[in-house]
């Protein structure tokens, strides 16, 4: 066999061995098979446009089974507060305002570590009621995740949203 011809059979071999992984999805089309589709997906279930409707289990699909996420956060008299639930009472707690006046969540940056087949995720994202409306919420959602050899599991998140006392710090900004 000449030397053109092993090099077009190594390069096929190559090729079907790259595009023979299958992209899981989700029931909703949600791509977690790679670690950009499931922080994606994770910021596309919470955007929805005025009068719209959230999908919870659009959601749940993303997420290890019983799932924990939380927040923290100041309260009233200044003192640092953390909560922490279930993902199925994040959803009850939801605020009806997101369908009501809706909601646009996106990444503005992203830092991540890797140890195995663990990732921690720290995003920075911005909050709007409408894709082109003004910044309304800025913060870092920590987002702890598996990958099972076929497709990403979240199995945790934590935000802060930044405050004139907690500002986002330059590392977590995207590079100008």
């Amino acid at each position: 066999m000449n030397k053109p011809a092993i090099i077009l059979i190594f390069a096929l071999l190559i090729g079907f061995n790259i595009n023979s992984r299958a992209q899981v999805t989700t029931k909703y089309g949600d791509n977690v098979s790679t670690l950009d589709g499931i922080i994606k997906a994770y910021y596309d279930v919470v955007t929805v446009k005025k009068g719209g409707t959230v999908y919870y289990e659009r959601d749940s699909l993303l997420h290890w089974p019983n799932v924990n996420v939380g927040w923290g956060g100041v309260n009233k008299s200044g003192k640092s507060t953390f909560h922490y639930v279930s993902l199925k009472e994040y959803h009850r707690l939801s605020d009806p305002s997101l369908e009501r006046d809706g909601f646009d969540e996106r990444e503005i940056s992203r830092k991540v570590e890797k140890f195995g087949n663990i990732y921690h995720v720290w995003s920075t994202y911005e909050s709007r009621n409408a894709a082109d409306g003004p910044i309304i919420e800025r913060g870092i959602n920590s987002i702890e995740l598996f990958y099972d050899g076929t497709r990403f599991w979240i199995l945790g998140w934590f935000y802060d949203g930044e405050r004139k006392d907690n500002p986002i710090p330059a590392e977590y900004l995207p590079k100008k």
